[in-house]
């Protein structure tokens, strides 16, 4: 939520141009929208939210589906902006909305039964009244998305909160705007009786901010742990809900009878697609000792194949943040002069010692980085306490240590202020499993990585400095409703003890015989 794009004010609105990270080519013109366009869009969507609970679950469904097909058939035009604004290959960018067509048809057709009402049992003291509880629409819904997948993430949140019941307020990355917009136009299209109930904000820092001030019922958040504790202080003014995903810094364990080439494979893929740009990605790797070297081979054998470019042939594309550069720069460095080894990549490993830059489309496999391309780097045995592995990189660089044993690989990753997700490689499944039970991480996978990001049912988020609450799954849905507690009285109890008019010796009856039968259960 930082303000760097470029702004500039004319006589009726201030504005910022959208760019191309690859080339900084200009993209569109978006308007910055302030607090009194940001009121106007939570009132509207307050409204319109009315309207939207009272609907039937069943004709929420209907219409979230129907969006759901209309992004399907417009997949092309919605992934192209994608790509467009993040700079990430085309395919890329399809992967992430065929994801988002799950999640999205998953919110849609589960919300009813996950939230409907259901009996509870009263218990002996409350045996004449029966009782109930339901989940109600929280109300609106604000939700401030990352620019690295800028449908997949804010839909986790926008779609489970509108199959809730809620109206949406969305303020998309400053780096992705146009995305932001499209989904928006194309949910008015789907769902043309509901206007204002899915409302698009724009802007950077200052937007956010407002977003946060503006009595929302609840703000979902995804970014920087940073920039979460300044938009978490202003909810807190007004005691606005918070929910924070705000990256990791991802492990993955492997050990000595893991099948080496599949967790290779894995390591390479997490760590290095769309940039590295991916908070749950690989940034970690702790092998054990015996099968480290050969583990280190085939990750290094893969990851020298890859090259970050523009063309067809690119298997990734550029850095989107500018800065973001100097970021893995410094962790590279640092981790060198620290001890560490870099069988691929590295600043001792540049011609020359030189920065020459890489031109659009071509990176040499040498270079840490060049301009917006990263090209793939491998460290090895980076001490524990460097930012490397410690702090959230977000580029294409995995570094692979040598542990003792599993003990010590559970330990260290367990260490990280983050928990975020994590993987487990291991030639048995239930020792896998066994394994992923003890890590502190939201999210496991066993013998792959970001298995849990595919599957709809299963709720994803983490803690420590990787936020708190859940989107995804059945709790994703509660987590944008609020439990209501009901009670019916059925009959007059024989002994009212929330009565004045009852005796004292009746009061004392019903005590006495409550402790006894307590005393034996």
């Amino acid at each position: 939520m930082t303000d760097t794009g470029t702004h500039r004010r004319t006589p009726s609105t201030a504005t910022f141009t959208s760019r191309d990270p690859a080339t900084g080519r200009p993209l569109a013109e978006h308007p910055v929208h302030g607090p009194e366009d940001v009121a106007r869009a939570v009132e509207r969507g307050r409204a319109a939210g009315v309207r939207w609970a009272a609907l039937p679950a069943a004709r929420r469904r209907a219409h979230l589906l129907s969006w759901k097909r209309l992004l399907a058939s417009e997949l092309d035009a919605v992934a192209a902006s994608v790509a467009a604004e993040t700079g990430k290959p085309l395919q890329d960018a399809e992967l992430e909305l065929l994801l988002t067509l799950e999640h999205l048809s998953w919110a849609a057709r589960n919300a009813g039964r996950v939230l409907r009402g259901r009996r509870v049992r009263t218990g002996l003291p409350a045996s004449n009244q029966s009782a109930s509880v339901v989940h109600r629409p929280l109300g609106v819904v604000g939700v401030i998305g990352p620019w690295n997948y800028p449908v997949y993430t804010p839909m986790g949140s926008i779609g489970y909160a509108l199959a809730a019941g809620n109206a949406v307020v969305f303020k998309p990355s400053e780096y992705t705007p146009g995305t932001g917009v499209l989904l928006a136009r194309l949910f008015e299209r789907a769902v043309p009786g509901f206007a204002g109930l899915f409302t698009v904000v724009t802007g950077a820092a200052g937007t956010g901010a407002a977003l946060a001030a503006s009595g929302v019922d609840k703000l979902a958040f995804t970014g920087s742990p940073g920039t979460a504790r300044k938009v978490m202080e202003v909810c807190a003014r007004s005691l606005t809900p918070f929910l924070a995903e705000c990256g990791g810094k991802d492990a993955v364990l492997v050990t000595a009878d893991a099948d080496l080439d599949a967790a290779a494979d894995a390591i390479v893929w997490g760590a290095l697609g769309n940039a590295g740009q991916t908070c749950a990605g690989v940034e970690r790797v702790y092998a054990v000792r015996a099968v480290h070297a050969r583990l280190c081979d085939r990750v290094v054998e893969r990851a020298r194949a890859l090259r970050p470019g523009t063309g067809p042939d690119a298997a990734y594309g550029p850095l989107t943040m500018p800065g973001q550069g100097d970021v893995v720069r410094r962790h590279v460095d640092a981790a060198l002069a620290a001890g560490a080894g870099a069988p691929l990549g590295g600043t001792d490993a540049r011609p020359g010692g030189t920065d020459a830059p890489v031109s659009p489309g071509s990176a040499d496999p040498a270079e840490p980085s060049g301009g917006p391309f990263v090209a793939p780097v491998v460290l090895v045995d980076v001490p524990e306490d460097c930012p490397a592995m410690t702090e959230e990189t977000f580029g294409p660089i995995v570094a692979i240590n040598a542990v003792a044993d599993v003990d010590e690989a559970v330990r260290r990753t367990n260490a990280s202020r983050y928990a975020l997700g994590a993987a487990v490689f291991c030639g048995s499944r239930r020792e896998g499993a066994a394994i992923a039970s003890r890590l502190r991480a939201g999210a496991v996978s066993v013998n792959s990585v970001l298995g849990f990001a595919a599957v709809p049912a299963l709720p994803f988020g983490g803690s420590g400095d990787s936020g708190f609450g859940r989107v995804h799954g059945a709790e994703g849905l509660r987590a944008f409703t609020a439990p209501q507690s009901v009670t019916v009285r059925r009959f007059a109890p024989p002994v009212d003890l929330t009565s004045f008019a009852t005796p004292s010796a009746a009061k004392a009856r019903a005590v006495a015989l409550t402790r006894w039968l307590h005393t034996r259960r």
